[in-house]
């Protein structure tokens, strides 16, 4: 029951986003624009057909719940977005966002009480094509000599007349591939308040965010450009991340374009403008790997007058030997099949490894079935090749979730049961695989009565189904898979 290939649908091009504005704070220095902004942000992203939620002033106990919450809707959404306008402090090399009602005397009470950067990440974490996380915080110690809160780069001062959200103060982020974190304003410099009703940064979000067309990456490039222009280049939002290596349109594809939400990345970067090939281009230059990316799939498309394989592989060279994942995983295919390149399967082989090696799942799926039948020069070795469909699924590989599953049906893993295979299948069908809806809909008895009888407890657990657990797929059971797959009934 092993397939090659996956094939990934979203039941719509479903965008969520949490937007959170705390400025009324019971105990340490009010903020005046963070409401306004958050009101804002949540208008812009409704107006571009994201489902928002709007939460302003929250407690601590109120923000557990929201991110409780938004993680569970994001789990079948395209996108996840949330924007945090408020206090965000550093403790101990941790990113923490304050609540309203926090009461603090100690790090130990910023820990306890607010809401960490890794929690919000946590939140998107598992949507299905792109996680973001925008904090417009105030990047100081707003906590004053309360408590000390330790900092690894020193305040930068400046001279301004605008209103601050403070300086310094926020540690890096290192988000998993995937996710993109953007910081209003990279370590050590001031985030302006504003002197309006709203803060520079959310100014130039919504006035880029907007624009149809415009791939996300490019988007976030053109904000921090907008800022360091109105700030007279006193703030300088960063981002931290890497995202996926297919392309995004946060308000769509613009007027003459194609949607390209359902096609794969060689098809859907050709259908970039021509303009934004340029800021691609220079952006390559500067060494940025995605744009090498985007690039080099641009050049393997056949059906496109840029058809260039040697072209794409020198992009992908340069971003394999920067240290991307993905082109050397899309590398290693060119050297397998000798596109662009002479063959050469030890170098397919070791570029693969190097993929994996960085948690990559489609290398270490791939790696799995050449180790399953013996390619590139590897002796067949089930065995290992189980190791790797293992390791790729619960990297939430969906294609990989699905084959693990069925290995655990057939008996083939011992240390796994019907439980463990209902818990891959689960997992695939919130992640968007139409090869699992499909097959547990049209095709259930592929799969025995225990595992059958596991997944609708699954179901169950998530609220998708009422019934009994006799492993009888009908009507009710259907009707649950499609929701938890994210359909309407």
């Amino acid at each position: 029951m092993l397939c090659w290939t996956a094939s990934l649908a979203s039941a719509a091009s479903d965008r969520v986003a949490l937007v959170l504005g705390l400025g009324a704070y019971e105990t340490i220095e009010p903020l005046s624009n963070t409401r306004n902004d958050a009101k804002a942000m949540a208008n812009t992203l409704s107006g571009i057909g994201f489902d928002v939620t709007l939460a302003l002033d929250a407690t601590s106990e109120q923000l557990f719940k929201l991110l409780e919450d938004f993680a569970f809707r994001a789990e079948t959404a395209d996108l996840a977005l949330i924007y945090y306008a408020g206090h965000g402090v550093e403790v101990q090399g941790e990113n923490f966002l304050i609540p309203v009602d926090a009461k603090v005397q100690s790090n130990r009470d910023v820990q306890r009480q607010s809401v960490s950067l890794k929690q919000l990440l946590a939140a998107v974490d598992h949507a299905r094509k792109m996680r973001v996380v925008i904090l417009d915080s105030c990047r100081n110690n707003p906590l004053g000599d309360l408590i000390d809160i330790k900092q690894e780069a020193p305040a930068q001062q400046v001279s301004t007349d605008d209103a601050t959200r403070g300086i310094g103060g926020l540690a890096p982020a290192d988000p998993d591939r995937g996710t993109l974190v953007a910081f209003a304003a990279k370590d050590g410099q001031v985030a302006l308040d504003g002197t309006g009703e709203n803060s520079p940064y959310a100014l130039a979000l919504m006035e880029k965010m907007v624009v149809p067309g415009l791939e996300i990456s490019l988007m976030f490039r053109q904000v921090r450009d907008r800022v360091l222009e109105t700030t007279h280049n006193l703030q300088e939002p960063h981002t931290y991340g890497s995202l996926s290596g297919v392309p995004f349109y946060i308000a769509g594809p613009g007027k003459g374009q194609e949607d390209v939400g359902g096609e794969d990345a060689l098809s859907a970067w050709t259908k970039i403008k021509p303009d934004q090939e340029q800021q691609l281009l220079a952006l390559a230059e500067l060494g940025d790997t995605r744009s090498m990316l985007g690039l080099a799939y641009m050049r393997l498309n056949p059906n496109e007058g840029r058809f260039n394989p040697q072209e794409a592989v020198s992009f992908l060279e340069r971003a394999a030997k920067a240290g991307s994942p993905e082109a050397q995983f899309e590398l290693a295919k060119l050297y397998e099949r000798g596109t662009g390149v002479e063959r050469d399967e030890a170098r397919a082989l070791e570029l693969y490894q190097e993929a994996a090696d960085q948690d990559f799942a489609d290398a270490i799926n791939d790696l799995g079935f050449l180790h399953y039948q013996g390619g590139l020069g590897l002796p067949a070795d089930p065995k290992r090749a189980l190791e790797y469909f293992e390791r790729a699924a619960d990297l939430r590989h969906p294609q990989a979730q699905f084959n693990f599953a069925a290995l655990i049906d057939d008996g083939l893993i011992p240390s796994k049961g019907p439980e463990d295979a209902a818990e891959y299948l689960y997992a695939a069908l919130r992640s968007g695989s139409s090869d699992v809806l499909n097959l547990l809909s049209e095709r259930p008895n592929m799969f025995t009565r225990q595992t059958r009888r596991a997944l609708q407890g699954k179901l169950k657990e998530f609220g998708f189904y009422t019934g009994g657990l006799d492993g009888e797929f009908g009507a009710g059971t259907r009707k649950s898979i499609r929701l938890a797959y994210g359909l309407s009934e």
